[in-house]
């Protein structure tokens, strides 16, 4: 395949609305390979002159072996010929063709359908470089590079965040631009705080684009993938489902986007719920991703799913555990997973009773060392847990208290990763002016629906709250006024 000049050329930034942008590189490829990762150039992009949709949101995943097997994904609305990508190593450039599946969903909401491409890439080499580019007929190729993960025990640096969004600026210009996304100026960040880290793969834990709080889900979802590719072409980023990937209308379930976006390593689970858990092994640290809305009892999402997979997941997850830890070429077991089996925050979502059930005790008899989660928008770390002490809510008991070592054979160590939290012991309203009238309600059945469908929109802002306020009395100005003086 002749790649041009044009698509090869690597700038200094790229815009971002409202973002932090990394630096730019001046090539593809460094020159000191020895590490892990690649410093993640950004691609000039130019529409194509024979109208072909260009190649958007070119991304990575991992296979179930990292150290051979890579995923390589791009979407399109339209339909197109011949998704490709042509792969090769830094030293001898881009050959073997490797044909993509395409997949679709269909938008409930807007009707919009779309087209996801993944190429496998299969039977790579452990530890090592390769540059690639993906195409389709009359279109630009867009390039990147992926190093495979070691094979058996070596050093390995991963990253991982939830709860992202989009980049937008304030509201009143996201409204010019016709965008109506729970987006935030940090979220661009975080991509630059990924690539400053330079991984080898970043775990995503959950409520990636908050689409489905956005009327125009699909560009919730491109605008995600456009901030992030200039990092997920590089290094793969895997996801885990979070309350917010449940779209009304998008599936039995409400997950086809995010099933349709992601080509992950297959569980063995019904078509209905493929990728939704799934696992990896790169070097000897083994990653679990779960679906979490599936034991939750919270009602996060469009739509309440709780038991969608009827234990499905439960029972995979037992024996995804048992093999692991019969594994000997394993010494990590890490889960990631959205909601929390841990946290101290006070009037936020909390912990969910439906993980402790049916995940810890499961965490506690295979001994997994890490969880990493978000939901809860803060950061905390806790110290090794197992089993539970004797509270209704199965609050776990913290076995090692040191403060400088966490031995990870006593107990499991979760990490709540997120966003911001600030002291929310009180109902005074910030700024008055801001205060939404949701509506007024004959009784309090329909007034508890409309409050439950407003608090379920911002379920993950813990400033954001919504009251049902009683009016037991309504005041005439004229014969209530007092008469003058």
């Amino acid at each position: 395949m002749d790649v041009s000049r044009r698509t090869l050329i690597v700038g200094g930034t790229s815009a971002i609305v409202g973002a932090g942008v990394g630096a730019g590189v001046a090539g593809l490829i460094p020159a000191d390979r020895a590490g892990p990762t690649f410093a993640g150039p950004t691609l000039w992009q130019r529409g194509d002159r024979s109208g072909a949709p260009r190649v958007g949101g070119l991304h990575l995943q991992y296979g179930a072996d990292a150290a051979s097997e890579v995923v390589v994904s791009w979407h399109t609305a339209a339909a197109v010929n011949n998704p490709r990508v042509m792969v090769g190593t830094p030293d001898d450039g881009v050959g073997s063709a490797v044909a993509a599946e395409t997949v679709t969903y269909t938008d409930a909401a807007s009707r919009t359908e779309i087209r996801v491409h993944h190429a496998r890439l299969a039977n790579l080499a452990p530890d090592t470089d390769y540059v690639y580019a993906a195409v389709h007929d009359g279109a630009s190729s867009e390039v990147g590079a992926v190093r495979t993960a070691p094979r058996g025990r070596a050093p390995l640096r991963f990253t991982s965040f939830g709860d992202q969004s989009t980049p937008t600026l304030d509201a009143l210009v996201a409204s010019a631009f016709g965008s109506d996304n729970r987006g935030s100026p940090s979220a661009g960040d975080i991509t630059t705080a990924v690539e400053r880290a330079a991984p080898l793969f970043n775990l995503v834990n959950g409520d990636l684009c908050y689409a489905n709080l956005s009327r125009d889900r699909v560009r919730t979802w491109s605008d995600w993938f456009e901030n992030n590719s200039r990092s997920a072409r590089y290094r793969p980023w895997m996801p885990a489902a979070g309350n917010h990937e449940n779209e009304l209308g998008n599936g039995p379930i409400g997950y086809s986007a995010y099933q349709a976006y992601f080509a992950l390593p297959d569980s063995g689970s019904d078509l209905s719920l493929r990728g939704l858990w799934y696992a990896f092994t790169a070097g000897s640290v083994r990653v679990i991703s779960l679906a979490n809305d599936d034991v939750c009892y919270q009602d996060g999402g469009n739509s309440y799913v709780r038991g969608y997979s009827g234990d499905a997941q439960k029972r995979w997850l037992e024996g995804e555990l048992e093999r692991t830890r019969r594994d000997p070429a394993v010494d990590w077991v890490v889960v990631c997973m959205h909601q929390t089996a841990v946290s101290t925050g006070n009037r936020t979502n909390g912990a969910d009773l439906g993980i402790r059930e049916n995940w810890l005790p499961l965490f506690d008899r295979f001994g997994v060392d890490l969880v990493v989660c978000g939901h809860e928008h803060h950061y905390e770390r806790s110290h090794p847990v197992r089993g539970t002490l004797p509270t209704d809510t199965l609050t776990p008991e913290p076995v090692d208290t040191q403060p400088d070592v966490f031995d990870t054979t006593k107990g499991t160590v979760h990490l709540v990763i997120g966003g911001e939290l600030t002291d929310l012991e009180h109902t005074t309203f910030k700024d008055l002016d801001q205060v939404e009238i949701v509506g007024v309600y004959p009784n309090y059945a329909t007034a508890y629906a409309a409050w439950k469908s407003k608090a379920q929109q911002t379920v993950d802002n813990a400033h954001m709250r919504y009251f049902i306020v009683h009016l037991h009395r309504l005041l005439d100005p004229g014969q209530d006024a007092k008469p003058a003086h």
